[in-house]
């Protein structure tokens, strides 16, 4: 079996990078894209910020605290979706093979590819020379034969790195690898996994699938797999749509339940306009709640009918907020979504009704 050549593409700092194109007095400087305001939220943060200790997701109030002349950009959405496009349209001249991950990353499988060239690192070199040159923007890529590897490699040397880990070297690159390096390994998974003792990809092997498995449930194999350099995931180019959902970051923190439930009505009206105009149809309602400390909560629901309409979808989401103790527990975010696709469901005779509860 022909061994597969997979990059994986990560645009630096993209939005960030993007307001510093177009704005040429920015560049150099710490920027975030994101409000100044008491609830605002950073969105993408530069390099030149990044230094300063900020990152996505942290409040804008606590990162003017750690850079004072920090740069604000309002987000530009279509802007970054419109040149995400153009990215695109770069690596379709090379293969048709293009599984996106979001606006700005993305894996190629060049195994066969349009322009007949021998080596993926050339075709890698070749797209980041290409993104730099027409849109005066840099990229990050990563080379091996499956996508845990190729997406381990584009983070190595960022930013506007290129690195390549062959069948030869996976083994021992995957040994030293910290196990907070080890994709979906996030923060709390990590926690875990430090307290069992496995601190790198050498002492995740020595684990046993069982053992990984007992502890986190069905990636528990996947981590295990990944620490064998394995991942036989193909390159999706149509990566079907999984949920629709959306959320709001309050100016103020909600404490009272009327309030509560007025936002949760908008949210939830919001979230129709979305299925409808993506058409997307699922049995699971979730609901997301960030309280003023930053915790999170989520409840879903799922019933045995497609969720469209808000007639059905507010009681149920009414229903899953009774769930989360808000006494003394201020809320910053509402957030709801419909997930798990109508036509996967192999069976619809039956009656169900689950909560699940994170």
């Amino acid at each position: 079996m022909e061994e597969r050549k997979i990059i994986h593409i990560d645009m630096d700092a993209f939005y960030a990078s993007v307001e510093q194109r177009d704005h040429p007095e920015w560049r150099g400087k710490p920027l975030v894209v994101g409000r100044k305001e008491e609830r605002g939220v950073v969105a993408a943060a530069s390099y030149e910020a990044r230094r300063f200790g900020i990152h996505s997701a942290m409040s804008s109030v606590k990162a003017s605290q750690l850079c004072p002349d920090l740069i604000f950009a309002p987000a530009r959405m279509s802007v970054y979706k419109a040149i995400s496009s153009q990215v695109h349209e770069i690596f379709h001249e090379y293969t048709d093979l293009v599984e996106p991950i979001s606006l700005d990353e993305a894996f190629l499988d060049v195994t066969e590819n349009k322009k007949g060239i021998d080596l993926a690192v050339d075709i890698a070199k070749e797209i980041k020379q290409r993104i730099k040159k027409e849109l005066e923007l840099v990229a990050s890529a990563g080379v091996s034969y499956n996508k845990f590897l190729a997406k381990i490699a584009s983070d190595y040397r960022k930013p506007d790195g290129l690195c390549t880990i062959h069948p030869s070297q996976a083994q021992e690159f995957i040994d030293k690898l910290p196990i907070e390096s080890f994709w979906g390994i996030g923060k709390v998974t990590a926690k875990k996994m430090h307290s069992l003792g496995i601190y790198n990809g050498v002492q995740l092997r020595a684990s046993t699938p069982a053992f990984l498995s007992l502890q986190f449930g069905k990636a528990g194999l996947l981590y295990y797999n990944f620490s064998k350099g394995i991942d036989p995931r193909p390159v999706e180019p149509e990566r079907e749509r999984k949920s629709v959902g959306c959320e709001n970051t309050f100016d103020h923190d909600l404490v009272i339940k009327s309030s509560i439930i007025i936002e949760l009505y908008h949210v939830a009206k919001e979230l129709i306009h979305r299925l409808e105009r993506s058409g997307f149809k699922g049995y699971t309602l979730t609901l997301k709640i960030k309280f003023n400390d930053f915790t999170q909560k989520t409840r879903s629901i799922s019933v045995d009918h497609p969720l469209t309409t808000l007639h059905e979808i507010l009681p149920l989401a009414k229903e899953l907020i009774k769930e989360v103790n808000l006494t003394n527990h201020p809320i910053r975010l509402l957030g709801l979504s419909i997930s798990n696709p109508w036509e996967e469901i192999p069976s619809r005779g039956y009656k169900q009704l689950s909560f699940k509860f994170k």
